[in-house]
């Protein structure tokens, strides 16, 4: 019974399991019910948070992952991916850990100064391609229609060149309404720049939010003291990103795909919260589970938590 509610309701709570089988005639406790989970192989663990899919949004990512499935490498290699990012000015750092000993949790040493709201924020706009990354743009205020036509006419064009895309390559952007707007769509017409169809609700297959994720890891580390400090590094460390970092994101994009469609059209593990240039750092790691990374820690050590589909959790030392 136990069993048959887990599987058919996850959420449910040892509690909840607890007033069930009372119900039904069978007093067992909340420790009993965990050692039972346990022993069947499940642990409880957070969920993941992810886009809200309606069924149009399955759909449509279902038709792209079919669509282009057996697109070769190197049609991926002529995408130049797009997005906005929201980079905080002491974002990351609120989710750093410590070794420590017991009663030493506020030690200055372990503990994480904080500000209201995150000391702030700004909004960048980025692109990248398989050559390397293009150029960082601070979006200064609400960005409208017209902002963002003015972004891509000094960032787009000079990011393509710069990385040398050639002839035939292709825009990638997603669906928000600055972006579909129809004056944005002339325009892009006007320049004779090849936009990819790209569906609703699809951040997962964006390889960009890896870089991003990328990023406020590495400017984290710099500890930037205010905004136009956190500008400057950002801009720093977007260009330091390797080449080979980009390269090998779209190498592997047949299986991002891949899990979409075994997944039937829903989240896949491609969540910006597990790639940290884990494979490009260790190419010969051999875990199935690698893709389902949840948590890194790099301060002279590196840690590596795996979850599900792997009875070993690989630790690697550097």
């Amino acid at each position: 019974m136990i069993m048959r509610t887990v599987r058919n309701q996850p959420r449910t709570t040892r509690e909840d399991l607890v007033n069930d089988l009372k119900a039904a005639g069978t007093i067992v406790t909340k420790k009993t019910i965990g050692n039972t989970l346990r022993r069947e192989g499940l642990k409880s663990c957070s969920a993941r948070k992810v886009p809200l899919l309606k069924k149009a949004h399955i759909h449509a990512r279902l038709k792209f992952a079919n669509e282009h499935l057996n697109d070769s490498e190197d049609n991926w290699v002529k995408v130049l991916w797009s997005d906005e990012t929201k980079m905080e000015l002491f974002g990351i750092n609120s989710n750093r850990r410590v070794w420590r000993r017991r009663n030493a949790a506020y030690d200055p040493k372990n503990t994480i100064p904080t500000v209201k709201h995150g000391g702030g924020n700004i909004m960048l706009w980025g692109c990248f391609s398989a050559k390397g990354t293009g150029q960082l743009h601070r979006i200064k205020g609400t960005m409208d229609g017209a902002m963002y036509r003015q972004i891509l006419g000094e960032n787009l064009l000079p990011s393509a060149r710069a990385l040398k895309m050639g002839r035939g390559w292709v825009f990638q952007h997603d669906n928000d309404p600055k972006h579909t707007a129809k004056a944005t769509k002339e325009w892009l017409k006007k320049k004779h720049i090849k936009v990819l169809e790209w569906p609703s609700q699809f951040p997962d297959l964006n390889p960009i939010e890896n870089l991003c994720r990328e990023l406020k890891v590495r400017v984290a580390k710099r500890q930037p003291r205010n905004l136009n400090d956190l500008e400057k590094i950002c801009k720093e460390e977007w260009d330091k990103i390797p080449p080979e970092m980009c390269a090998n994101l779209v190498a592997n994009y047949k299986k991002r795909l891949t899990f979409v469609i075994a997944n039937k059209g829903f989240a896949t593990k491609y969540q910006v919260m597990f790639c940290k240039g884990v494979k490009y750092l260790f190419p010969s790691l051999k875990c199935k589970s690698i893709y389902n990374i949840f948590h890194i820690c790099f301060s002279g050590f590196f840690c590596c938590y795996s979850v599900s589909h792997c009875s070993n959790k690989p630790t690697i030392k550097i």
